[in-house]
């Protein structure tokens, strides 16, 4: 079957570059569905691993977490799918990914995908989604509905979770949403996402935050460059608020958060199905949320570009734009 792997090359400015190559189609663990993949997008841990800021040991390693395809084939214990079921997925870091005519992927972390939308609008959003829910409704524990008056601010809203994570907060929280943006198109985009307020991170965060009249946020909740950030947070966070990362600094000094007692949060959508937890179905459940929320028309997707066929070419291009720090919402691709 075809699929996209890389090769280690470092003299060129697109390190590891992408090639096209045939493999053999994966051979299914009893909780597996076998899903023809028809729509992929791509997402920072895709450039992470290829340029092995996240190691790995197969170096023939098909890249890939977001997709929507067609289940083929099942193993001997799957019990929620049938062939035929359009269904939708981020994946397993410890496994072979998405960029592959065929693949492998646990029940557990799968659920039918949105009818409401096409599947390249729907590739766009699983990985973003589970990590956004897992930030916001796990790790800082917001209740839907409660929080009245209180605030969190997004730094990186334009990017793919930022863009998630507002419309899920408007959806089903009552939360001031500020976030961040410094270009005038990611600007307007996060406001047609919902956002209360925008701000610039490359400005004073506590002064612009000051000059809204809101109250001190009680969350933030930083998408990228996280460690830069960190005075700025201390300063404008509420006493007694939560901040939670998802990024991967070099080094990171918490220290100056201790005054507030802020809680620290990290988040990575992988920890349930690489250490299989006894909640991993729990990512069933929230793909099954965000499928209804999506098709109740209270969320709709975050697909900014749709680069055509999964082939090398166009997932370089869509790596580069990632690595370019300039991309906003998701890039997507459709059919080999």
């Amino acid at each position: 079957m075809k699929a996209i792997s890389f090769k280690e090359d470092h003299h060129s400015d697109f390190i590891n570059p992408l090639v096209d190559i045939e493999i053999e189609a994966p051979t299914l663990q009893a909780k597996d569905l076998l899903i023809k993949v028809h729509a992929i997008s791509v997402n920072p841990v895709d450039t992470k691993v290829r340029r092995n800021h996240i190691p790995i040991q197969d170096k023939n390693r098909v890249l890939g977490w977001d997709a929507v395809g067609e289940v083929i084939k099942m193993g001997s214990a799957v019990e929620n799918f049938k062939v035929g079921d359009t269904v939708w997925y981020a994946g397993d870091l410890t496994r072979a990914g998405s960029n592959a005519e065929l693949q492998a992927v646990d029940e557990r972390i799968v659920s039918l995908a949105p009818t409401s939308i096409t599947q390249a609008e729907a590739a766009a959003l699983p990985l973003t989604a589970i990590t956004a829910w897992e930030m916001l409704f796990d790790r800082f524990e917001i209740e839907s509905q409660n929080d009245n008056d209180e605030s969190i601010l997004i730094i990186g809203g334009a990017g793919g979770v930022g863009s998630i994570a507002i419309q899920l907060l408007k959806a089903k929280t009552n939360l001031t949403v500020i976030a961040t943006a410094s270009r005038d198109e990611t600007h307007e985009w996060v406001k047609s996402l919902g956002a209360d307020y925008v701000i610039n991170h490359h400005q004073n965060l506590q002064e612009q935050i000051h000059n809204l009249g809101v109250k001190a946020p009680k969350y933030v909740f930083s998408t990228n460059y996280s460690a830069t950030y960190i005075k700025q947070i201390a300063q404008l966070i509420a006493p007694q608020g939560k901040f939670g990362l998802i990024d991967d600094p070099d080094a990171l000094n918490i220290m100056p958060l201790k005054a507030k007692s802020t809680s620290i949060h990290w988040e990575l959508m992988f920890t349930r199905s690489m250490f299989n937890t006894i909640d991993i179905s729990k990512q069933h459940e929230i793909l099954q949320n965000v499928a209804h929320l999506v098709d109740t028309q209270k969320i709709r997707t975050t697909l900014s570009q749709n680069l055509g066929h999964i082939n090398a070419d166009n997932l370089t291009k869509a790596h580069q734009l990632i690595e370019s720090g300039k991309a906003k919402g998701k890039i997507v691709l459709s059919a080999f």
